[in-house]
């Protein structure tokens, strides 16, 4: 790992996370009702549960609302959840606000252009390995793994094992 990005990742205190294409696979499905159902990777959620038992907060930042994002963050205890965001920057700065931290202790996941005006300022930007190619030119690391196909849990590993974290989290599932 290059070492400008582990001395961001060291400071990071914050994931924050665009849905569509990140959480997901971007794919939205519409039901015969025009309900709109997503699918979620079990193994996103629990890196997510993983990175907040580790002391981090989670935040979701999307420019869509959906009832099933609403459900997923409540199922996952994500801390700040902002839908209908758009442009994203007032939820960002909500988020540094509520949450009381410095951009540069946030890491962003996102996937397209609405996500460019995020990564301009937090400590570290992620895009999925699908993202928009225009957005993978502006950011500080591109994910081996698909939105919506394990590409949170990723990011989370890499957090956690870079702040000597991973193995001190792992003795808690080794107890019997």
């Amino acid at each position: 790992m290059i070492d400008s990005l582990k001395k961001k990742l060291k400071k990071i205190k914050v994931l924050a996370l665009d849905v569509d294409g990140v959480l997901t696979n971007g794919k939205i499905n519409v039901d015969e009702r025009g309900k709109e159902i997503k699918v979620f990777d079990v193994h996103d959620g629990f890196g997510l549960a993983m990175i907040r038992r580790a002391g981090f907060k989670t935040a979701i930042i999307s420019a869509r609302s959906a009832g099933a994002v609403t459900a997923r963050a409540r199922d996952l205890k994500i801390d700040q959840v902002f839908q209908g965001a758009y442009p994203k920057t007032a939820a960002f700065e909500q988020l540094l606000r509520v949450l009381k931290v410095s951009e540069d202790q946030v890491c962003f996941m996102g996937d397209d252009i609405p996500d460019l005006i995020i990564f301009r300022r937090v400590g570290v930007a992620v895009a999925v390995k699908n993202a928009n190619a225009e957005v993978k030119k502006h950011v500080d690391y591109v994910t081996k793994r698909n939105g919506g196909d394990g590409a949170v849990r990723e990011i989370v590993e890499l957090i956690l094992k870079t702040q000597n974290k991973w193995k001190e989290l792992l003795k808690h599932y080794h107890k019997g």
